[in-house]
């Protein structure tokens, strides 16, 4: 079984006044809710950002009963003071891992789960997201704990030089806690 690291982040109220209190609804930004390293150099920025219109439609839930999409942009780390491995290029799309979340409702209690899958955009380019109906409404505050796990068995193969270094899986299986969030900025703005 697999060992999982955890942190759990309060934002302040600062922050959350700088994100609830933009100018115009269509400039809201992407809110990073937190920035963290797994395994031998891989950085994530977990973000929620405004509802979009993502296909196949199959698979994703429509932009109008969207509130949020949350976001995961794991790439090998830009920052030259993390290590990385050898022949890792700074900056890259790390591929073939497995997130979910679980976004709980801070005053009712509520709490859903969200997969999520690899997209592609111009800007942010290849990162793992979903849309996503908040448990609640878009004025209560909301823990998100994002799940972050490696590849799983025959999903990626091993060179005995990655083995010798670093073993013989990618990193060990991760939690990120983030209290007190305010998406009502980014629930109720749109991208067009």
């Amino acid at each position: 079984m697999l060992k999982v690291a955890q942190r759990i982040v309060t934002l302040s109220v600062a922050s959350l006044l700088l994100i609830a209190f933009q100018p115009s609804a269509a400039q809201v930004p992407e809110m990073v809710l937190g920035e963290e390293v797994v395994g031998p150099g891989i950085a994530i920025t977990f973000e929620g950002a405004i509802k979009d219109d993502v296909t196949p439609r199959e698979q994703n839930l429509p932009e109008a009963d969207t509130d949020v999409h949350l976001e995961a942009l794991v790439h090998w780390a830009e920052d030259e003071s993390i290590a990385v491995p050898e022949g890792a290029t700074r900056g890259g799309f790390v591929g073939y891992l497995h997130l979910y979340a679980e976004v709980t409702n801070e005053r009712t209690g509520e709490m859903t789960s969200v997969s999520f899958t690899p997209h592609i955009t111009l800007g942010d380019n290849m990162h793992y997201a979903r849309n996503m109906a908040l448990p609640g409404a878009r004025t209560d505050p909301y823990t998100v704990t994002f799940f972050v796990e490696p590849p799983q068995n025959l999903e990626l193969s091993f060179h005995k030089s990655w083995r010798d270094q670093y073993g013989d899986q990618l990193f060990e299986a991760a939690s990120f806690t983030y209290e007190g969030l305010d998406f009502e900025a980014i629930a109720t703005a749109t991208r067009r």
